[in-house]
């Protein structure tokens, strides 16, 4: 005896994380006031504070931090900071646990960062101080 409905396997074995790409407006009612600590590979990467008026402040957790801005463009949520004059775009998607970021600027690779707030405060060492 035949089974009368068959599920098709892919629909079966979708992944739970895969979400909507959220929009500037999405990314930045999420954001905007919070601290979040960025991981990669299951390792600690960096953190970003993200203020008022898409400014955002970022530290690779080494106490050197970077003013920077994001703005939206094609779909992308891109970042300039002061250091570098070449954008750093992302899409990101949200997790039951957080973000989801994938770096956009090279597309041929898959780099995903997962993206939490952790109540912890951002460490930011002044500027260097000679003798």
């Amino acid at each position: 005896m035949r089974p009368r409905y068959l599920i098709p396997l892919c629909l079966l074995a979708a992944p739970a994380f895969a979400q909507d790409t959220m929009s500037a407006e999405e990314f930045d009612t999420y954001t905007r006031g919070k601290t979040l600590y960025y991981g990669f590979q299951g390792e600690p990467y960096g953190v970003e504070r993200y203020l008022n008026g898409r400014r955002v402040i970022w530290s690779f957790l080494d106490g050197k931090c970077k003013e920077g801005v994001w703005y939206e463009e094609s779909g992308q949520i891109c970042f300039l900071y002061e250091d570098r004059l070449d954008p750093q775009c992302w899409t990101f998607s949200q997790s039951g646990t957080g973000l989801i970021a994938r770096f956009e600027n090279t597309p041929e690779e898959t780099e995903i960062y997962d993206a939490r707030n952790m109540d912890k405060e951002m460490l930011c060492y002044g500027p260097d101080v000679g003798v």
